[in-house]
């Protein structure tokens, strides 16, 4: 399996690089995961509505650039679908056994993503109602993914 992890923005904080870095590196023995950073658009602190889409259409323009037309596409959205880890896992192995080999999961900017980006979407995910920092996301994320290989292997990790 493929796996893609689309973010907007520069990751800066150091121990969430370093635990991502674990993550993708417990991964590679399942899937080859790559992770691709889009530029995020600068906005001043106050935005209209009209200059909010503006940004999410932007960013979500560099995001579907990034997007292969035979990918499987997982949009991180608050409003999304609430899975458990082994819903989460159960999914995946579905993908795999019925030939959708390329994954890829987008995480938006502090906005969220753009129209474009969710008609796209094959799957809204949601991991709670409360918002988390995106940057933050891509560690639970990851994590999750890793937790749900384990699950479909039968191996120990899971609680």
């Amino acid at each position: 399996m493929k796996i893609s992890l689309i973010t907007v923005g520069k990751l800066k904080e150091k121990y969430l690089k370093q635990g991502i870095q674990e993550y993708l590196k417990r991964l590679s023995a399942y899937a080859k995961v790559e992770v691709i950073e889009v530029a995020d658009e600068k906005a001043p602190e106050n935005l209209s509505d009209a200059q909010m889409q503006q940004v999410k259409q932007k960013e979500g323009e560099r995001i579907l650039s990034h997007i292969n037309q035979d990918t499987y596409v997982i949009t991180l959205e608050i409003n999304g679908k609430m899975l458990s880890s082994e819903q989460l896992a159960a999914k995946l192995d579905e993908l795999a056994t019925y030939g959708k080999g390329k994954v890829t999961f987008v995480i938006g900017g502090s906005l969220g993503i753009s129209e474009e980006v969710e008609r796209r979407s094959d799957l809204a995910l949601s991991f709670s109602k409360m918002t988390f920092p995106h940057q933050v996301m891509r560690l639970i994320l990851l994590e999750q993914v890793y937790r749900g290989f384990r699950i479909n292997r039968g191996e120990p990790y899971h609680k």
